[in-house]
This record gives C-alpha cells, structure tokens and sequence, in this order.
C-alpha cells in the first residue's frame, strides 16, 4: 500500500472512531429507552389485551401532545453544535438556557389543559369501554410530564451537539433505572404500594421523567457552565434562529406523532387484537431503529460543527458515512424480526391469536428496517444544518398525503389487515429513504446560515 493509501485508510478508520465515540452513548442510551419500553409493554401485557392496546394508543396520544415542545432540541442542537464549531465556546449553551426556558413557560399550561380534556377526546381515538377505561388515566399521568420533556430534549441537544454524549446516556440510565423500579412498584402492587395497573406504568414514567430533569440539571452544572448555563438568556438574533430552527422541527413531530396516533386509530378499527399486535410490533422495532436515530444524532452534531468551520465537503461526507454505519447497524438488528418474528412477539403477548396476527408485519420490519437507517442519518444531518423547513414539508406531505390515506384503504376498507398496513408503511419508508438522499446529494442545506 502506498503512504498516501495509507494515510487515507488511517483517516478513514480515524472517522469512523469519531463516529462510534460520538454515537454509541447515545446509541447506549437510546437501547436503554427501547429496553424500558419493551419492559413496560412486557409488565402491562400481562395485564391483557385491553390494556396493552391502551397503553400503545395512549403513549403515542401523549407522543403527539409533546412533539411540538421535543423540537426544540432540534434548535438547541444546530446552534450549540455549530458555534463549538466556531471556536465560539463560551455561547454554546445559551441556546439551551432558551429552550429550557420555552419547554416551561409551554409545557406546564399544555400539561394542564390537556388533563383536563383527555377523558372527552379519548373516545375519538379508540370507543372500546375497555380500552377507554384503561386509557384515560395512563394517559393523564404521562401528560403531567410535558414541561420535563421539553427540558430534556434542549439538554439532550447541547450535550450531544457538543460532543458530550456519555452526559445524555447517564442521565438517560438514572431516569429508566427509576422508571422501571416505580412500574414494578406500582402496577403490581409491590411493598405496600397501590396495586395501580397500567396506570401505575404512566405515573411511574411521569416521575422518572422529573427525575431525568433534576439529573441533566445537575449535568448541566458540572459540565456547561463554562458554555454559559444559566449565565443568560439568548439575545433577540439567537432566539429568533432558535425558534426558526424548532418550530418546523416542532411542527413535524406535532405532525408525525398525530400521524402515529392515526395510524393506531386506522389499526383500531381492524380490530383490538390488531392494535394489540401493532403496539408491541412497534415497540419492538424501536429497538432496532433507534440506534440509527441515535447515528443521526451524532451526524447532526458532526455535519453542525463542519458547517461552523465552513467545510461543507466534510460536512457531506459525515453524513454518507453515518449513513453507511446505521444501514449495517440495523440489518443486523433486523435480523431476528425477519427470521424469528414469533418468539419475539411471545415474549409480550400470552394470546397465540395475537401473535399470529403480528407475525407477518413484524417480519416485513425486519426485512426493509436497514432502509430507515438512510433516512434517519440523513434527516437529522440536514436538521444538523439548519434545514428544518424542508424537513417538515417532506415528513408532513408524505405521511399525511399518501401513507395514511393508503393504510386506511388497505386496512379497514379493503380489509387487507395489519400485515396490509404494514407493507403500505413499508413502502412509504423506502421513498422518505430516497427522497432524503436525494437532497443531502444536492447540497441545499450548506448555504442556511445558523
């Protein structure tokens, strides 16, 4: 090999080394978040289908309603990221005092409000007695989270914009590990506590929640004040590109969670045994897709900090090599789905009819999950630049315009069922795969000022 391979090798392997130490935290915390989950859905499961099937419509009801204030970590992200970038590194995070300040002032009146009108929509999501009966109190306790949801998102965006991503997987340790000890507690009853069922699951995740606040904080205190935590607000320019930033990233996961609360509505009027399945096939599925979400977190901070020194080549190519490192991640992960969808699915549900109805579907994630690894590096790398507006329109058009309308013919009026849901959601995902290569290949995003 001649030194100029050799030199070329050396930084290729020195990039992928950046790449796994800035991700596999994040990649490490987010497994943690797909291990509680699944733990949750295995803990409720046991309690019956009606329940698991309201616990599935009633987190991604609670998705929706703090999908607006999670963008923030969106504008938190890009501007920390990029000002490291810059050298800038006693402002980076002044956009995080910003967002912590705007997930209050939003999140405890939305908390507020939507407890009290929960018991009045919920039917409109599902009319099942059993379901609703289930579903409205899990439903409250999650929503009392709001406020620290969004305080999380905007810590989660400055540790990882600034490379700090061991931060964000401790803090995400600290807040499952008390998550799972106050489920067991309190759904079954143990050592003198309520015996509270699936709504213990939702008021043992409120206060895990608040405990993962309390710990980023103290975080925040060790690790950011040199960046300016709490040292001041951001001025009007900051703040009006914060926003700018957030609020169509805000805007497309207000979208894409009502769009995930639809899709449980269409699956709802196959039947509760269907909703049942799609809960735990989706719970399932977010075990192995995201760590690729958690690769595009890394990208985005990566692509940030490339674009504040003006490289834009660079920056383009962290996005390609990430990109590359989620589809390899996730064909592995996928693997099992594919090959033992039944076992897997057993170990959460007790009804064999359930099972045989997630089979299928649960094997087509396996098959084309790889494809999502694409469009998850490559959204959040545009994200990472600046390019939120695109993002939104895209996400938006695509689910709403042709995803859903699609599930819903298949589905319910076409009678294809779940596994007919499936395949349309399929396709849906290898189009927002390409449609995202197509626009980081075209550059756009490098010319958005942050």
């Amino acid at each position: 090999m001649s030194d100029a391979s050799s030199l070329a090798a050396d930084a290729g392997e020195s990039r992928y080394r950046t790449i796994l130490r800035l991700a596999l935290p994040i990649m490490g915390g987010m497994a943690s978040q797909n291990v509680m989950n699944l733990v949750d859905t295995a803990m409720v499961g046991s309690q019956g289908d009606a329940a698991l099937a309201a616990v599935g419509l009633s987190s991604f009801a609670n998705f929706m309603a703090q999908a607006f204030i999670m963008g923030l970590s969106v504008g938190v992200q890009a501007m920390a990221a990029r000002r490291l970038g810059e050298g800038r590194h006693t402002e980076t995070a002044i956009p995080l005092n910003g967002g912590l300040l705007l997930a209050v002032a939003l999140g405890l009146p939305v908390s507020a409000l939507l407890f009290i009108l929960a018991p009045s929509f919920y039917p409109f999501l599902n009319d099942d007695p059993k379901v609703i009966a289930e579903g409205v109190p899990y439903l409250q306790a999650r929503l009392c989270a709001i406020a620290a949801v969004g305080m999380n998102f905007s810590f989660r965006g400055y540790f990882n914009g600034v490379n700090l991503s061991k931060i964000y997987m401790r803090s995400l340790l600290v807040m499952h590990a008390t998550n799972l000890t106050l489920n067991f507690l309190l759904i079954y009853g143990h050592l003198g506590f309520p015996q509270l069922g699936a709504t213990g699951a939702g008021v043992g995740t409120a206060i895990a929640t608040y405990v993962g606040s309390l710990t980023y904080i103290a975080m925040g205190f060790r690790y950011a004040r040199t960046g300016g935590f709490l040292h001041g607000l951001p001025d009007k320019a900051t703040l009006t590109t914060m926003l700018r930033l957030s609020v169509p990233s805000g805007i497309s996961q207000l979208f894409f969670a009502a769009g995930l609360t639809t899709l449980f509505w269409i699956v709802g009027r196959v039947g509760t045994t269907e909703l049942a399945a799609a809960n735990v096939i989706i719970n399932v599925m977010l075990v192995a897709l995201l760590p690729g979400i958690g690769l595009g977190i890394a990208a985005a901070s990566l692509v940030g900090q490339a674009l504040g020194r003006k490289d834009v080549d660079d920056a383009a190519r962290w996005g390609w090599e990430v990109s590359r490192v989620a589809v390899a991640v996730l064909a592995v992960l996928g693997l099992p789905m594919l090959l033992f969808p039944a076992p897997l699915l057993g170990i959460f549900i007790d009804d064999p009819a359930t099972i045989a109805v997630g089979t299928w579907p649960l094997r087509a994630v396996g098959a084309s999950i790889a494809i999502d690894g694409i469009a998850q590096v490559l959204q959040a790398s545009m994200l990472g630049a600046g390019d939120s507006r695109r993002i939104m329109i895209v996400n938006i058009g695509l689910q709403w315009c042709l995803f859903l309308p699609i599930a819903y013919l298949v589905g319910p009026i076409l009678g294809q069922g779940l596994l007919g849901v499936w395949l349309v959601q399929v396709g849906y995902r290898i189009l927002h795969a390409t449609l995202m290569a197509s626009f980081w290949r075209r550059r756009a995003w490098a010319e958005i000022k942050v």
